[in-house]
């Protein structure tokens, strides 16, 4: 490793080709459908992104168990591209990008040149599927772009000696569980080749292999350790660890196995979806890394991350479709792997193979990719969960109040914090907590019960979508109790947006008292009397 290939004219040009069409293809449609709607996920970040600019710390006015990496690349995505929708996706479109190009790098240097384009081309057109939400700004893109670049210069690092190259890997591991913690199992597969490669198979290189280690997690310890101070020197430590260890435990610990394998089975379905054939490629690059003696050291690499990536899906049993992102990098490469060791059995016969298949997988999702509205494309990923709704309703609170008043939203959707440009009367952005079965989940409907009473905000809205709340039969419904009893005295409805059983939206505002609406999934807007 680097594998060799024989070079011509055509062969230096066809696989820069490749990766030029591979950008410029998920550019375009990124660009497409950069104006589909936020999602929950976005909403925090994107809220948590609004709050950081105006200097105002994580876990400070905002409670969730992620931690702060992607709040801060967002921040610095909407300082430079604008707090929109359009600016938010913008961002990503450019790491998805960075993405591609860096698979394409690691396929080039792992399998050689055209293995490097063919899985560029592969990961291209997996990581912005509908079945894995890949147009949307989920934090795992994020860890991708970080892992990806972890994992080229820990190749370097174990075939150079260099410390730069160490730091500097464990570095990026490092930004990448800053992303999302599912990205620890990444700094661990970093941790492991490192130790196997130099410890075992390169006993003779000059610098020992517990030395390295130490540098590598050295490297990976800097964002952590900075992250922990400024946290602690913005005051938000104790909350920062309360909401990412404490309760985090907790949460990840909900799900039973048999309820995760039945997740992991729908979900899985949803990613491979209409890409079964390029990853029954990526499914034979495995076992042909691991035939052929040229790719052995490769093949211990790929199948590595492989394996650690899907750990990464696995925390808390939940199996969401956009956490699949991680893995791809992984089938990508053995997708290329696979095209590289078939074109040394069968010549250029597997290259056609392969553009057949790709074409067969974009053909099956040319609706989405193609054709739909950005409203229709978010309908067609989250069903009738009110996203596109969100944007008016936060227009209406934004019209409706003056820059420095607040508001509150029961229910689990901050993108209307972030669109309105409102901040929240209460920490509690999600209201998914409070229903768990978790020992903290009636403090924690309190809590956001004393900080409304308190705050009095402008306007509150109820989410009355199942969605939003994730109610069990063991949730507690007090905090519901309460709003009922609460409402009349102090606020009046004056709106009521409905999304119908078949995607349509009535919107209805000021005399609504007497509107009743039909289905589960509505946002009420509510006024303060005074």
């Amino acid at each position: 490793m680097p594998v060799r290939q024989t070079t011509s004219v055509l062969s230096i040009f066809v696989p820069w080709a490749v990766l030029l069409a591979s950008v410029m293809f998920a550019a375009i449609v990124r660009t497409r459908l950069l104006q589909i709607p936020l999602e929950r996920d976005e909403g925090e970040y994107a809220y948590a992104g609004q709050l950081l600019l105006q200097g105002i710390p994580p876990y400070g006015e905002l409670f969730n168990m992620k931690f702060p990496g992607t709040y801060a690349a967002y921040a610095l995505i909407m300082a430079i591209f604008g707090q929109s929708i359009a600016g938010i996706h913008i961002g990503f479109l450019l790491c998805n990008t960075a993405a591609i190009v860096l698979v394409f790098f690691l396929g080039r240097r792992l399998y050689g040149v055209s293995a490097g384009a063919a899985s560029s081309a592969a990961y291209g057109l997996l990581s912005i599927g509908a079945g894995v939400n890949g147009t949307q700004g989920h934090a795992t893109h994020l860890i991708v772009l970080v892992v990806l670049a972890g994992s080229s210069l820990l190749l370097y690092a174990v075939f150079t000696s260099r410390t730069t190259y160490l730091l500097s890997s464990g570095f990026f591991f490092g930004l990448g569980i800053l992303m999302k913690q599912h990205a620890v199992f990444f700094a661990i597969f970093g941790a492991v080749y490192l130790a196997w490669e130099q410890g075992i198979t390169r006993r003779k290189l000059e610098t020992p292999a517990l030395l390295s280690l130490m540098i590598y997690l050295a490297g990976l310890s800097v964002p952590l350790a900075f992250t922990s101070i400024a946290l602690w020197r913005a005051g938000v430590f104790g909350q920062f660890w309360f909401w990412t260890f404490t309760y985090g435990r907790q949460y990840v610990l909900e799900t039973t196995l048999a309820d995760g394998i039945s997740e992991l089975s729908v979900s899985f379905s949803h990613v491979v979806g209409p890409n079964l054939l390029l990853w029954i490629f990526a499914a034979a690059g495995l076992l042909l890394t691991w035939w052929r003696n040229q790719f052995r050291m490769a093949a211990r690499f790929t199948t590595s991350l492989l394996l650690f990536s899907f750990l990464g899906v696995c925390p808390g049993l939940y199996f969401r479709e956009h956490y699949f992102v991680i893995m791809l990098p992984a089938v990508a490469l053995f997708i290329g792997a696979a095209l590289r060791s078939l074109q040394g059995l069968f010549g250029n016969v597997p290259s056609y193979l392969y553009l057949g298949v790709l074409l067969f997988s974009l053909s099956q999702q040319s609706e989405f990719l193609f054709r739909l509205s950005p409203h229709q494309a978010a309908r067609m990923m989250y069903s009738i969960n009110p996203f596109p709704e969100a944007i008016p309703v936060a227009d209406y609170l934004r019209s409706h109040t003056s820059e420095g008043e607040r508001i509150a939203v029961l229910g689990s959707e901050p993108e209307i914090y972030f669109y309105a440009h409102r901040r929240s009367v209460t920490g509690y952005i999600y209201t998914y907590a409070m229903m768990e079965p978790q020992p903290y989940a009636l403090s924690m409907q309190n809590a956001m019960i004393h900080d409304i009473e308190t705050a009095r905000p402008a306007y509150v809205v109820l989410a009355t979508v199942s969605t939003s709340w994730i109610i069990r039969a063991t949730s507690s419904r007090h905090i519901f109790e309460w709003w009922n009893a609460f409402w009349p005295q102090r606020y009046k409805k004056v709106g009521v947006v409905e999304v119908t059983h078949s995607g349509q939206t009535k919107y209805n505002w000021d005399n609504v008292e007497s509107y009743e609406p039909k289905s589960g999934v509505i946002l009420e807007v509510y006024q303060r009397r005074d």
